[in-house]
């Protein structure tokens, strides 16, 4: 081996050599060497050494080497450098660990450059013994703001009330209160952003209720005068009935006498006026005006479609005046009463839809119309009741069934509007 030729191979393995001795003083393994080794500097020297070639690489050839990282370990990343990130150790699919990145290493996610830290924080989280080197961030600082974006600055470093460090604004920087954060420090600091656009306000308020029936849909059959019940067709409580079919066969003596002195000629409208007063239907008087015959008995039929809730009549009975034989109620349409507290009440108002939730039927809806505002409160609960009309039609909705209200209030107009959670309360405004 001739003299140029070991010169040049005893310069490489110094050269290994002190780089193998600092990349071992860093963390992990030892990147910066074989990303060095991988821009082909150290087989180039290797090869230059082999024929002889005793001339160094000048300075501005040389491949630069990485500057070693300090601070402690915010987070850690791929170790391919893909925009994967975990705040703990973690391995990848292959079962190589994820690189840790220090505090002076703000990688930013869209391009994969590193960022320094800035200069006055370079001696903060170092390794013991490193002391920050000057020149680490030759930026200016021109002042420190407050970092919730208050109008408030400090020319030194300080804390806000809620012991957050003020923010570092470097010459150049000062934009008006324009804040710019790096996508590393977005990615750690767990900010979120959503486009403040226009959208309908509703502010749901809820109350519980119950369903019940709806007052103008109950018929009751009664009597107005004495009568004899001689026949009750087989209708019970719980049947659904139809207008107009048959429910009763009674005999009253003084039906049939009006009835009587409705078909003589000596005060026929006055007869006629007698037996409608009488409740008699008005398919019974047709008849009797059409035949000119007394029935010996009258049918009594249903006044409306609805289901029998009462009843109290049986075949013989004697029903006096005012007693109750049949109670009907249609339950196409129902009502939800629900009590509404105090403080909500003023957001609620007549005409507004609501959504009704029964517990026999998780899984449905019922949607409605806010009809009554009662005008007197509840002086137990310091609640207002209010009234919700909804269809029933296939009798899924039953009387007393509790019943979970929300109903939407607010303008249906859009109006600008972004998340709750980006809005900060003072207690005041």
């Amino acid at each position: 081996m001739t003299r140029p030729a070991w010169i040049a191979g005893t310069l490489a393995a110094l050269a290994a050599g002190g780089l193998g001795y600092w990349t071992g003083r860093q963390d992990g393994p030892v990147p910066a060497f074989v990303e060095w080794a991988r821009s082909g500097y150290v087989p180039a020297l290797v090869e230059r050494a082999r024929h002889g070639v005793a001339r160094l690489l000048p300075a501005a050839q040389a491949p630069a080497l990485p500057k070693p990282a300090f601070g402690p370990v915010v987070y850690y990343r791929d170790p391919d450098g893909k925009p994967v990130y975990s705040a703990s150790p973690t391995v990848t699919a292959d079962g190589r660990e994820f690189r840790a990145v220090r505090a002076s290493e703000d990688v930013r996610f869209d391009d994969g450059d590193g960022e320094a830290i800035p200069a006055d924080m370079a001696g903060h989280g170092t390794e013991p013994g490193e002391a920050a080197k000057p020149g680490r961030d030759a930026r200016r600082i021109l002042y420190y703001r407050n970092p919730m974006g208050l109008a408030d600055t400090s020319p030194v470093p300080k804390k806000d009330s809620m012991g957050m460090d003020y923010i570092p604004v470097y010459a150049g920087e000062d934009e008006g209160g324009v804040v710019k954060m790096s996508p590393g420090k977005v990615q750690r600091t767990g900010v979120r952003t959503e486009v403040a656009e226009r959208r309908v306000l509703s502010v749901p308020v809820r109350a519980p209720g119950s369903v019940e029936e709806d007052e103008r849909r109950i018929s009751v059959i009664a009597m107005r005068t004495d009568a004899f019940i001689e026949k009750v067709e087989p209708v019970t409580t719980g049947d659904h009935v139809h207008k107009g079919q048959p429910l009763l066969r009674l005999f009253a003596p003084e039906i049939n006498a009006v009835a009587a002195q409705y078909l003589t000629s000596i005060g026929y409208e006055g007869g006629r006026r007698r037996l409608e007063n009488l409740a008699i239907p008005p398919e019974v008087i047709d008849e009797i005006e059409r035949t000119h015959r007394v029935p010996p008995s009258i049918t009594w039929s249903s006044p409306r479609d609805g289901v029998v809730v009462e009843r109290n009549v049986s075949d013989g009975m004697k029903a006096k005046s005012g007693d109750v034989l049949f109670r009907i109620v249609d339950h196409a349409r129902v009502w939800v009463l629900a009590d509404v507290p105090e403080r909500d009440l003023a957001g609620v108002a007549e005409g507004q839809k609501a959504t009704v939730r029964v517990r026999a039927f998780p899984d449905r809806t019922f949607s409605g119309t806010v009809t009554r505002i009662y005008p007197h409160l509840m002086a137990e609960t310091r609640t207002a009741r209010l009234r919700i009309e909804l269809p029933n039609p296939d009798g899924a909705l039953r009387p007393s069934m509790y019943a979970d209200v929300e109903i939407a209030t607010g303008d249906g107009k859009p109006v600008v509007a972004v998340p709750d959670d980006a809005v900060i309360d003072t207690g005041e405004r």
